[in-house]
Order: structure tokens, then C-alpha cells, then sequence
């Protein structure tokens, strides 16, 4: 199964967008990412504590945009593997999403069906 996230074209460089999805019928928050070019997603939750890495705002990327940031502790996750490079996670990954890009629209695939 497939969902919708974005138009490749409404998600410039360094930018994200959070969605959630289904899984076993609880709710998962994610979100996608524009890094440097390279579009990835990620569950949105912190391997630190089960919180999400933002407050709600959508704000993921660290002020020059190098890292992603959890706003709660101050984890710093790469964006490319999400592995934590810094803080009390550190050696920890975000859990990655299974994205594709068809005709300029993200999806996330693999989907569980429900």
C-alpha cells in the first residue's frame, strides 16, 4: 500500500513535512525530509524518550540545517542515516520510512494493510 506525502516540488531543500500513519491500528507520526537534495523520512519520535523531535511545528533541522534536532533534549540525529551523533541517545537511529519517488510525488510505501 502507498501514501501520498508531498509533491517533490512543494518540498524545497531543507525543508520537512509531518504526516502520520497506521501501524497495527495506533497512530504513527513521521516526517519527511529535504537534505541537501535527498529525500528521506523518518518515524517521528526521539530515541531518547518516546517524544516527538519537534513540538508540533514542524521545525526538525538544526539552525544551519546540518542536523536534525530533538527540541526536548537536544539530541542530534544525522539526516541521512538518522543515527544520533550527539546527546543522550547517542549511537541510537530514528526509525527510517520506506519512500518513493514517482512522476515528482513522494510516497511512502510498504504500507501495512488495514
Amino acid at each position: 500500500m502507498r501514501k501520498k506525502l508531498a509533491k517533490l516540488d512543494d518540498l524545497p531543500e531543507g525543508t520537512t513535512k509531518r504526516f502520520s500513519f497506521k501501524r497495527a491500528g495506533i497512530r504513527v507520526d513521521a516526517f519527511v525530509a529535504n537534505y541537501r537534495g535527498e529525500i528521506v523520512a523518518y518515524e517521528n519520535l526521539c530515541r531518547h524518550q518516546p517524544l516527538t523531535l519537534d513540538y508540533g511545528d514542524g521545525e526538525f533541522f538544526s539552525s544551519d540545517g546540518s542536523l536534525f534536532v530533538c527540541q526536548t533534549h537536544g539530541a542530534m540525529y544525522h539526516p541521512k542515516t538518522g543515527l544520533c551523533i550527539e546527546g543522550p541517545c547517542t549511537g541510537a537511529s530514528l526509525h527510517p520510512l520506506n519512500i518513493e519517488i514517482t512522476d515528482g510525488e513522494i510516497h511512502l510505501v510498504d504500507l501495512p494493510t488495514e
